[in-house]
């Protein structure tokens, strides 16, 4: 254990012959393993444990594999942390329908990329794992009857409503904190109906978490329900997205390659713990930079050794106004069993003024960005050495913080089709208390047979 750590202890359980992850749990509970296909079914393991791989293996030949393009790469990548469990024919097709679109890398400055991860169906990074996971859990659960639940910041729960919207036999509950995020991202995954049931939860985004987590606890309802979630705790979610990480340095030149960073806007953890897999399977990145708000919990734990949240404040970069990210744990397993050396991670905060000249910093550079990315670019610049070449993460489009980028910017941005389409729509979602007994009886009114 790391000192000062002050969250529950975590440790990676000994690895059977029962399956191809393991769960991370605390330490005064007993193993739990889970091939790949069970740990997609569960979602979290016993006592909120999170699945995780047993082994991280090295890829070989970089350079050939980063010459192949997306999709075909991405199978040999899955395929090495998953194993043989899906067939190839199945592998293929699922990655296939969940990453058809791209992930291109576009020039800011000289030394400055940044991986456009919003060319999908809801306009942001969520698309990958979301789509992967819908694919997957299609193909292998046979027509039985799923409920996914999921929290969102704003970002996951459009993904994880266009990617599951009208699947049979599964049903999807969204929780997001009320008020709390962009009415276009809300639009986006309220106003479909069918098999999505979205409802604003008087709280904020670590209160949803923490009302799914106590379902997952709740044996009438995990059971009775069939519950699983597609939040990045999902263990489907967290390996499609370290596909991405190969595409980006798949585009950047290779005389450029030798010494790359990358600034990851962080939340809930998930997409920097896919980066640093992506790193532990030979990925050439020389550093991560964890890049908060000013919900500034692990900067300083990496600063200090000391875990001690705040109090979650909201932010114009909404989707990150998280305290206690749930996917630090497998970061520390990563660290904790030799794959990553925790000198090659560092954190940084960026508070509200930062993010609105950001923004128009990168105005002036001729792009146009969006609050999150905004606080990626901040990072990266301010601590970007001259030997070195940086990529930040752009995980939404501008245009789903339309009110924000253009009072940052003093002038109108336009809607790209698919914003278009859902903004005179009227949300469907309904209101619910931070309660978990409200809830419980809401979703076995709504979904119990």
């Amino acid at each position: 254990m790391f000192a000062g750590y002050r969250r529950k202890a975590h440790s990676l359980q000994n690895y059977n012959d029962k399956g191809s992850f393991v769960e991370l749990v605390n330490l005064k509970v007993a193993q739990d393993t889970a091939s790949f296909a069970e740990a997609v079914q569960r979602g979290l393991g016993k006592n909120q444990g999170l699945y995780f791989p047993t082994d991280i293996p090295k890829l070989d030949n970089l350079d050939a594999l980063l010459s192949q393009p997306f999709v075909e790469r991405s199978i040999t990548v899955l395929r090495t942390l998953i194993g043989n469990e899906l067939e190839a024919e199945t592998l293929e097709n699922i990655v296939r329908t969940a990453f058809a679109f791209p992930a291109p890398l576009t020039p800011v400055t000289d030394n400055i990329y940044s991986l456009e991860l919003f060319h999908g169906p809801t306009l942001a990074f969520k698309d990958f794992g979301g789509r992967f996971m819908a694919q997957t859990l299609s193909a292998i659960s046979e027509g039985k009857p799923i409920t996914i639940l999921t929290a969102t910041s704003g970002d996951t729960g459009a993904a994880v409503a266009h990617a599951f919207h009208g699947i049979d036999n599964i049903n999807v509950v969204i929780l997001f904190p009320k008020g709390k995020i962009s009415p276009l991202q809300e639009k986006l995954f309220t106003t479909l109906g069918g098999n999505i049931h979205a409802v604003a939860i008087d709280g904020d985004f670590d209160a949803c978490q923490t009302l799914v987590k106590t379902a997952f606890d709740d044996a009438d309802v995990r059971e009775g329900l069939h519950l699983n979630s597609a939040n990045s705790i999902n263990i489907s979610r967290l390996l499609a997205q370290v596909c991405y990480y190969f595409e980006a340095v798949s585009q950047v030149p290779a005389s450029k390659r030798d010494n790359l960073v990358v600034s990851v806007p962080s939340g809930n953890f998930g997409n920097l713990t896919a980066g640093m897999i992506a790193k532990a399977m030979g990925l050439p990145v020389k550093r991560f930079i964890a890049a908060t708000n000013i919900n500034d919990t692990v900067p300083r734990y990496l600063q200090s050794n000391d875990w001690a949240p705040k109090p979650t404040q909201a932010t114009m970069s909404n989707a990150m106004d998280v305290s206690q990210p749930n996917n630090w744990p497998r970061i520390e397993a990563l660290m904790q069993k030799g794959y990553i050396d925790k000198a090659c991670l560092t954190g940084t905060a960026v508070d509200e003024e930062y993010t609105h000249l950001a923004l128009r910093q990168l105005a002036q550079l001729g792009y146009t960005s969006e609050p999150h990315a905004a606080v990626a670019y901040r990072a990266l610049s301010h601590d970007l050495k001259d030997d070195e070449t940086g990529i930040f993460l752009g995980t939404a489009h501008p245009a789903k913080f339309r009110e924000t980028v253009e009072n940052a910017l003093g002038q109108p941005i336009s809607l790209p089709p698919e914003l278009k389409a859902v903004a005179s729509k009227e949300s469907l979602a309904e209101s619910l208390s931070d309660d978990y007994a409200a809830l419980k009886a809401f979703m076995l009114e709504k979904l119990g047979k």
